[in-house]
């Protein structure tokens, strides 16, 4: 093993360093967790790390915005930090690039056991040789619902796009309640994010092993036909987050599609969106009522899919290498409950537990505090099986074009927002279904 035992009596520190010629490194750590706040408890970690092992970490804010330029503006001066918390955008691109070490990363998920990661998580990060970088925390998308409504009225949990026509069938009563609340507003991210869970769910994708491709006619005529009908259960109007959460806390949808970041508001911790389900803006009776589905299939894709954020540690080319494995490994056990308490409605844990205890992780972030003016931990907000279909979806977590080393592609279609629009076009009644997917294909192509 490279790394060294972890010793936290500073003096027995000391004299092993003394006697075994280890020299304590300084260590530069990039992240963008650049909020006060957030930067205070990666702080307070590199602390802690520093009384363990001798090595100091200097914690670095980056803009997630610039951290790709600085990145590889640092690279090009031989001036790369040590480890860099990254999106999933950049594992693939910066290990290609020599940027990341992928030995070293590698190294740490075999220390640390493969087997106990999300497997949706480590395989985004998987390249030729081992893994890019190592999987630290993520979200998955949720459909979250009236489960209250749902046993009422005897419906099954809305995981595949069947059960959830078939709550629109029995629930829509516009305008006290709407079935669902889709995206619409072309113009936004969340109306990517939404529909592209939506076309992962029937197993279609924009890319390929080789680039761009045609989308399956049969499933995504499937996947427009799905999509106009729940958008038919929704209000009119141009419709995003905004929307869908207002009406959902006002008791008048449901079913929507959010981030874990709707959990603490939910359950009444946040006086900036509290719920207006009744006259107590901090009642956790909506929470009480609410289900999650995070993974759901549609009828060309019965595994279905989730739709997942994950956030990676990138040990790099120019690192201090034995200690920066060191920090990771650190980060990812004895510091991880540290890593996750940052925003831990945010921040799942893709390390289950150990080989020890495969739980012990996942039980200790059900633990932590959320909420901003209120703070509970989210194990007393809501029940285990839901916690699980938190966690679980990180397990079988996609995104377009990761699976086949083609997310650069996946992204500018998506960033084009051509998608969007055609399917706008279509839930409007500009076109039919067939001549859609046509239409798609083109702009699709024309996006290369």
């Amino acid at each position: 093993m490279k790394s060294l035992t972890m010793i936290r009596n500073g003096t027995a520190l000391a004299l092993l360093l003394a006697a075994t010629g280890v020299q304590a490194e300084d260590l530069r750590f990039w992240t963008t967790e650049e909020q006060p706040e957030r930067l205070a408890r990666q702080q307070a970690m590199a602390d802690d790390f520093a009384a363990a092992t001798g090595h100091t970490v200097e914690v670095i804010p980056v803009s997630e915005n610039d951290l790709g330029t600085r990145a590889t503006a640092a690279f090009a001066a031989g001036d790369l930090p040590d480890v860099i918390y990254h999106t999933l955008q950049y594992a693939a691109p910066w290990a290609e690039a020599g940027i990341l070490d992928i030995d070293a990363a590698s190294d740490v998920v075999e220390m640390l056991g493969a087997d106990t990661f999300a497997p949706g998580a480590l395989n985004m990060a998987a390249v030729e040789g081992g893994y890019a970088s190592v999987p630290v925390d993520g979200w998955t998308q949720m459909l979250v619902y009236r489960a209250d409504l749902f046993e009422a009225n005897g419906l099954e949990p809305p995981n595949s796009y069947a059960n959830v026509l078939a709550a629109v069938e029995a629930l829509h009563n516009p305008p006290e309640m709407y079935g669902f609340v889709a995206a619409t507003k072309i113009d936004e991210n969340f109306m990517s994010q939404v529909l592209e869970h939506v076309f992962l769910a029937n197993g279609v994708s924009p890319v390929g092993p080789d680039g761009v491709q045609a989308l399956d006619e049969a499933a995504t005529i499937e996947v427009l036909e799905f999509y106009k009908a729940i958008a038919e259960a929704s209000p009119p109007g141009d419709l995003y987050w905004d929307q869908s959460r207002t009406l959902y806390f006002s008791g008048n949808a449901a079913m929507i599609i959010w981030s874990p970041f709707i959990l603490d508001e939910l359950a009444g911790l946040r006086d900036s969106a509290p719920p207006t389900i009744n006259d107590d803006p901090t009642t956790r009776d909506l929470a009480a009522a609410t289900g999650v589905v995070t993974n759901f299939a549609g009828p060309s894709n019965p595994d279905g899919a989730a739709w997942g954020d994950v956030r990676y540690f990138g040990i790099t080319s120019d690192a201090s290498t034995d200690a920066a494995m060191e920090f990771v490994q650190y980060s990812m056990s004895d510091g991880y409950g540290s890593t996750l308490a940052i925003a831990p409605e945010g921040k799942f844990p893709v390390r289950r537990g150990t080989a020890d205890n495969p739980t012990e992780f996942a039980d200790l972030w059900a633990t932590l505090d959320v909420g901003v003016d209120r703070k509970a931990p989210l194990g007393d907000l809501y029940e285990a099986s839901m916690i699980e279909e938190i966690v679980g979806g990180l397990d079988v977590a996609q995104r377009w074009g990761v699976a086949d080393g083609q997310l650069s592609a996946a992204s500018a279609i998506i960033n084009s927002q051509v998608i969007n629009r055609l399917v706008r076009e279509y839930i409007d009644g500009e076109r039919d279904a067939a001549a859609t997917v046509a239409e798609l294909n083109t702009a699709i192509a024309a996006t290369q």
